[in-house]
């Protein structure tokens, strides 16, 4: 008998996967695979280092040719057939559908005609009152003055001895809409309490109040290129907000600004929900015709008399502040961490079991 031959894996190779994928596969039918398996096994470190550059080089390779593969199937079909183009997988385009979805209800729009932030997208102006912690730090009145520029009507108050229920009563007095409440750790603002005063209907309860936990402040003097914001109403751009919890915070964010935006300051106010962060932003636009592809209109006038449209570029200018906020939990009626009933709260353990389950 001979020798028995050595397996390749003890030799330090890899066997190579050779199989063929069909056409079901999206790849097109006839595509050989070679594809080492990932190295990540491998203890030595520049082996592995140097195992996984050929491995790269070798998806880089399948990845062209099943692209080239592709268009000869389409030229084979014929030109009219357009290539389907492949969306690449995410998190928000995979994510777990939330069964309080809202899609175009009439019921939840109804419920929202009614609710205790109506008036203020029919017409009527809030009056917001902002306080910080006791003892705060300077840097967080730099970002009080930035909200101050961000947001119509908003009244600074120093904190001094008073706890948040004495601050509510006050403010409710004297006739503010909203409450909010900054916190701060290590001198940067971490949280944000936003709490509505008005009683519904006049003769209902008060509330909702939330905690977002806040993150990634960026003052507007330290934002590259930023502009000067000027005391016009700005536009209000709430995005992303799906769920039935979505739309209550979205609301209550949008409850916070007048609704009389004056279109001739140019600004507008982005909250932006993506995967349950919302990001907070404040530009100006600006509408410029494009002189390239003006000069390569046609001169002559079209035989229905009309004249052709010259192109618009748009152009944002961020005017700051720039910050990211997370929900915490929502309570009803005002501030009240005692007593207070929770709408919604979050549960790290329970809730974030899986990365494609969003609750806003």
């Amino acid at each position: 008998m001979g020798k028995k031959k050595a397996d390749a894996s003890l030799k330090g190779k890899k066997p190579e996967n050779t199989a063929k994928r069909g056409a079901g596969a999206g790849t097109g039918a006839g595509v050989t695979v070679k594809v080492q398996r990932n190295p990540g096994h491998i203890a030595n470190k520049l082996k592995r280092s140097e195992v996984y550059g050929k491995y790269l080089e070798q998806k880089r390779a399948l990845k062209k040719e099943t692209r080239l593969q592709r268009e000869k199937e389409a030229e084979a079909l014929g030109e009219q057939t357009q290539m389907k183009k492949q969306t690449p997988k995410t998190i928000d385009n995979t994510r777990e559908l939330e069964p309080t979805m809202v899609l175009d209800d009439p019921e939840v729009a109804a419920d929202e005609d009614e609710d205790e932030f109506a008036p203020y997208f029919f017409g009527e102006k809030p009056k917001v009152l902002i306080t910080t912690r006791p003892r705060p730090s300077q840097s967080l009145f730099h970002f009080i003055a930035d909200l101050q520029k961000l947001i119509p009507a908003l009244h600074f108050y120093p904190r001094k001895s008073y706890s948040v229920k004495e601050i509510c009563t006050f403010a409710a007095n004297r006739e503010f809409t909203h409450l909010i409440v900054l916190s701060e750790k290590s001198k940067a603002c971490n949280g944000m309490t936003i709490s509505h005063l008005r009683l519904h209907d006049g003769v209902g309860k008060a509330g909702p109040t939330a905690f977002f936990k806040v993150s990634n402040v960026i003052t507007s003097k330290n934002i590259p290129n930023h502009g000067a914001s000027t005391s016009h109403i700005p536009e209000l751009n709430l995005h992303g907000f799906g769920t039935r919890l979505g739309h209550r915070v979205g609301r209550l964010l949008g409850s916070i600004f007048p609704h009389d935006a004056q279109f001739q300051g140019r600004q507008v106010v982005t909250f932006h929900n993506q995967r349950d962060y919302l990001f907070v932003r404040h530009h100006r636009y600006i509408f410029k015709e494009d002189a390239e592809k003006t000069k390569k209109l046609p001169t002559e006038a079209p035989a229905d008399g009309s004249s052709p449209l010259p192109p618009v570029k748009t152009r944002l200018q961020e005017l700051g502040p720039r910050f990211t906020l997370k929900l915490r939990w929502l309570q009803e009626g005002t501030f009240d961490t005692q007593h207070g009933e929770y709408e919604w709260i979050h549960k790290r353990k329970e809730m974030d079991s899986t990365r494609r389950k969003f609750h806003l």
